[in-house]
């Protein structure tokens, strides 16, 4: 039996139960990294240089790690663009080429292009070429892409019953679904899934949000539609695919009611992050308490955690102040009758 390498990172939180789906039903068993830790990403910066973004930085650790598992094909797919008018970052476009310059002794790479900007033709194409690699029927290779497409849609249903695509891909693999703790505050939190549900990346982000009584709202969470409406309201459409997921959700989450604040995740030395992340706080900064957490391989959990902390605790007091009275927080001036404090 073939075995094929998925690297836990980057887009493996949005299309891993398609690629799994795909290869396991042409007879391939799929391989997968571990989840981050400190060797992922020492072995990554070794790797890299140094103008790489954080993630690619840990995509090159876990490339590493799965080429000690001798695979016989590593996938590793060429992202241009996922929909029409539309594109994925530029990193992701050359990843393929990359991965064969900084990692020696990679097994043959499956670098299909996945390539919506314009039309399907090549990439279906692409399909049956590499499905062809285990077997030589065009019905079957077909029929296994139609099961992987059907399973990623289950998989992003269970991400909007309140998960993040990390704990709805271990629920689709069989995973138990845990209890949702008692929260009283609800604080939306954005970023790339690919560094917001990389523990190691946010730093157990989400997790500590929950461990301090907060329900977290993802964009997995919000409706696609309204999402994309409101993305549509400013001047210039976003042409970058999660950049305008990312612009829609912060929009969506300033006018509800029941949302407290609006947190965003970033890379240092992502491009794309620092103009989005910019947008949305001059956006939002009217509407909803805002705070922008940068994070790259020099980060310590320390400082992350103070912050969330002082964010959250900020919220409670501003909730408790206009529940209260509506006196300035700064306190209250006492004045005598000859008006002297």
């Amino acid at each position: 039996m073939s075995r094929v390498g998925i690297p836990r990172s980057l887009f493996y939180y949005y299309y891993y139960p398609l690629w799994k789906s795909f290869f396991a039903d042409l007879g391939v068993e799929v391989l997968t990294s571990s989840p981050s830790n400190r060797h992922t990403v020492e072995r990554g910066i070794e790797l890299a240089v140094d103008e790489t973004c954080f993630p690619i930085k840990v995509y090159l650790g876990h490339v590493a790690e799965l080429c000690r598992e001798e695979p016989d094909y590593l996938f590793v797919p060429r992202l241009v663009s996922v929909e029409a008018r539309s594109y994925i970052c530029p990193k992701f476009m050359g990843l393929p080429d990359m991965v064969r310059a900084l990692v020696k002794d990679t097994p043959p790479l499956i670098d299909i292009t996945v390539d919506l900007s314009c039309d399907e033709k090549c990439f279906k194409k692409d399909i049956i070429r590499v499905g062809r690699l285990f077997t030589r029927q065009a019905s079957k290779i077909q029929l296994a892409y139609q099961h992987g497409c059907e399973e990623l849609r289950l998989c992003r249903s269970l991400a909007s019953q309140g998960f993040t695509m990390e704990e709805a891909i271990k629920i689709w693999e069989g995973g138990a679904m845990e209890a949702e703790p008692e929260t009283d505050l609800n604080i939306g939190v954005l970023g790339h899934g690919y560094s917001l549900y990389d523990e190691r990346i946010s730093m157990n982000l989400v997790k500590r949000l929950r461990a301090m009584n907060c329900k977290v709202l993802l964009p997995e969470h919000l409706g696609s539609e309204e999402v994309e409406a409101e993305a549509a309201t400013v001047p210039k459409r976003v042409f970058w695919t999660l950049g305008r997921k990312m612009l829609g959700s912060a929009l969506y989450l300033s006018q509800r009611e029941d949302v407290d604040g609006i947190i965003y995740l970033a890379c240092f030395g992502c491009g794309p992050d620092s103009l989005i992340g910019e947008i949305i706080e001059r956006k939002v900064r009217d509407c909803k308490p805002f705070i922008l957490l940068t994070v790259d391989e020099h980060s310590g959990e320390a400082g992350i955690i103070t912050r969330l902390e002082a964010f959250c605790d900020m919220l409670r007091r501003r909730r408790n102040c206009r529940s209260e009275s509506k006196l300035s927080p700064y306190g209250v001036s006492l004045h005598s009758f000859e008006n002297t404090v």
